[in-house]
């Protein structure tokens, strides 16, 4: 909010203030007009014109700019229409004009050419992202608190018309209500060095210095979480989230950009949505919707008409939805945690299942949703899914332990609900789902087949075996870790203490699971929001949001539910009728995937520092040099802090097996005492 000393009383100048100014190069069109504080003095406004009705504040202050140049507050070199100045702005050598704004306390205007509002503006709300599909279909009016879960059902649900249509009613009210002939320029803001600024808004503590062109948006910046805009930057229609950085000459046409996100280095973005934590440099996007944690850092790479979301994209990598005969209407969906290589490639329409590498060409429309933490590579012109293969990688676990790490949003209002958790419901249905089609597979070409084929796509036979291997030690590790979180501080005395422990405590979760971009719900919970909206009980985006975040935060809620109903399937035996044995043999079948787990991811860690990583090291020495110089650069295996905290893990999650299972082993003597007592 803008601090424009509201308390403040204003006055008309007096004859001998106006005589000042005038003898300092300024002038009115109609002195009466110009309103001050009580406590101005015309000192420090010099050579500027005033038309239109101004309200100055008092300026006493000084500003310090870069290269240890200290300017007075107050008005030099412009020229202010329909003006509000707050207390201690300095306003400095604009070339053209300064029009219908509020500039707050302490803002620093400084070598501009303009900055005006031209009618009504709503300052980027309600204006419409055609995301994912370049054709159309999928426009989302964004507003200044978007969030990735909201755009992710008004862009995909339109499958429920009523839905949409309430939604973005709700959009279009909110950008009636913030609809103004006067723009604002926050408390603190610094506008430097810029040329055009047409129809913005900016919030607290925003610096923009150097930008080209701004048309039409809105800066949401605030003291928690400034916005940086830097040089030669050029965006129309859009609005900016807290937190988030736009250099380096980014070019951004009808665009939301997130919390937290950083364009730079000549990015490209066209009719895109970038939620909290996105990078884009170098490359370009158009019609994407990327989802949080969605990276591009390189020259000639291309995100197009696709959804994505903790993506890193490769070098060169691409999507293509040109080969259309009714136009541009193909589009592609990458889920969580997917990676394409250097100069890869996706023909429009496909689905990629998340965790999932994709290396290589692939024309034939690949639909891996139901086979997470694979390989998608090409060989021969074919498409080779490898499944389950990136449970092993230690990459994968880089990237999961990462990412709450790299989370800059210092906003303590955050507008996405994100979940890390690498397994959930939401992963872990994929897989049973998977591991059904792959036995499916065996059972139905046979064991003996060197390769299988499954929708346009080849599975090898050893991949096939290990992918079903891979799944159910998966599986395993996520149903034992919900167990032993469930009973891990719990005193149980007999196993009807455990089947109590064990209970549900919501019959919410059961069924279905879904990712609405970086929030993992039960879709049984987030229908039940979707039909208050359409039945008009839910009917405000604040609402929306508040029954969004109930959402997330009940997740572990929901969580054992599904864990619990999932036993019934997997283990054959509902949680309302397990004993301490039961409890004894999941755990050591959880034990077993863990530790099995993390061997693979120990033996991949290990082979970044073979003797094939370590080509090009050691230059021009002899004897040893090249190791020597390896580990001067890479450090030594042992030591390595990946490598250690694999080690740490698998002695932690052994402990803990240990001491479940001789927690459980009590109760089964205790039971057997009590037995032994009754005979």
């Amino acid at each position: 909010m803008v601090n424009q000393n509201s308390h403040a009383a204003y006055r008309n100048l007096q004859d001998e203030e106006i005589g000042q100014l005038i003898h300092q190069g300024c002038s009115s069109t109609d002195w009466n007009l110009v309103q001050v504080s009580n406590d101005f003095i015309p000192d420090r406004v010099e050579n500027s014109k005033f038309t239109g009705n101004i309200r100055l504040n008092s300026f006493n202050g000084f500003v310090n700019l870069v290269g240890g140049i200290t300017f007075k507050t107050g008005i030099y070199n412009a020229w202010l229409h329909n003006c509000q100045v707050g207390k201690d702005a300095l306003i400095h050598n604009v070339r053209s004009y300064i029009a219908n704004y509020k500039i707050g306390d302490n803002v620093v205007i400084h070598n501009i050419t303009t900055l005006a509002v031209d009618g009504e503006s709503t300052f980027g709300n309600g204006i419409k992202v055609e995301a994912i599909n370049e054709g159309g279909g999928r426009d989302i009016p964004v507003y200044d608190f978007l969030s990735a879960h909201v755009a992710y059902i008004m862009s995909l649900y339109r499958h429920r018309p009523k839905l949409v249509t309430a939604l973005k009613n709700m959009v279009y009210d909110y950008a009636g209500s913030v609809k103004s002939s006067l723009g604002v320029i926050g408390t603190g803001s610094k506008i430097l060095n810029t040329t055009t600024l047409l129809n913005i808004k900016t919030g607290p503590a925003t610096f923009i210095d150097g930008a080209k062109k701004l048309k039409n948006g809105s800066i949401n910046s605030n003291f928690e979480a400034p916005v940086i805009i830097g040089e030669g930057v050029i965006m129309e229609n859009f609005i900016v989230s807290s937190g988030s950085k736009v250099t380096d000459a980014t070019l951004v046409s009808n665009c939301f950009i997130g919390q937290g996100c950083f364009l730079d280095k000549h990015y490209s973005a066209f009719n895109s949505l970038f939620f909290a934590n996105c990078q884009g440099f170098h490359g370009e996007a158009c019609a994407i919707f990327a989802g949080p944690y969605t990276v591009t850092h390189h020259k000639s790479t291309l995100l197009i008409a696709g959804m994505f979301s903790f993506l890193n994209a490769g070098s060169g990598s691409n999507q293509s939805n040109h080969m259309y005969k009714l136009g541009p209407i193909h589009q592609g969906i990458m889920e969580r945690g997917s990676k394409t290589t250097s100069d890869s490639y996706l023909l429009w329409p496909s689905r990629i299942g998340a965790f999932t590498l994709v290396m290589g060409r692939h024309y034939k429309h690949c639909d891996t949703t139901d086979f997470p933490f694979s390989y998608l590579i090409e060989s021969n012109d074919e498409s080779i899914l490898v499944p389950a293969v990136n449970l092993k990688s230690i990459g994968t676990i880089r990237d999961t332990q990462k990412w709450p790490g790299r989370d800059t949003r210092t906003d303590s209002h955050l507008l996405d609900f994100i979940n890390f958790n690498l397994l959930s419901p939401y992963t872990i249905h994929k897989m049973i789902k998977g591991r059904k089609k792959l036995m499916a597979i065996r059972e139905t070409s046979g064991d003996q087949a060197s390769s299988y084929s499954y929708d346009k796509m080849k599975i090898e036979n050893h991949a096939l075996v290990r992918g079903i291997d891979l799944y159910t030690m998966a599986i395993w590790k996520f149903l034992g870790n919900s167990l032993i979180t469930r009973l891990q501080n719990g005193k149980f005395k007999s196993d009807e203490d455990i089947r109590k422990a064990l209970q549900p405590g919501t019959a919410v979760g059961k069924g279905y699971w879904v990712d609405i971009s970086g929030l993992i719900c039960p879709w049984e919970a987030l229908d039940k929001i979707l039909t208050s909206i359409e039945n008009e009980e839910i009917s405000s985006l604040e609402e929306v949001n508040s029954a969004l975040a109930a959402l997330h935060k009940n997740y572990y809620n929901y969580e054992w539910t599904w864990a619990a109903d999932i036993f019934s399937e997997f283990y054959g035996k509902e949680v309302s009728r397990f004993t301490a044995g039961d409890v004894i043999n999941i755990v050591e079948k959880w034990k077993h995937s863990v530790l099995e787990l993390d061997k693979y991811l120990y033996e991949d860690a290990r082979k970044e520092f073979s003797m094939s990583k370590m080509t090009g090291f050691g230059v021009d020495g002899t004897n040893g040099a090249r190791e020597e110089d390896f580990a001067q650069v890479r450090g030594e295996f042992d030591n390595n802090p990946t490598v250690v905290a694999i080690r740490q893990h698998m002695h932690k999650k052994e402990m803990l097996g240990n001491e479940v299972i001789a927690m459980m082993e009590a109760v089964k003597e205790l039971f057997a005492e009590n037995t032994t007592g009754r005979n």
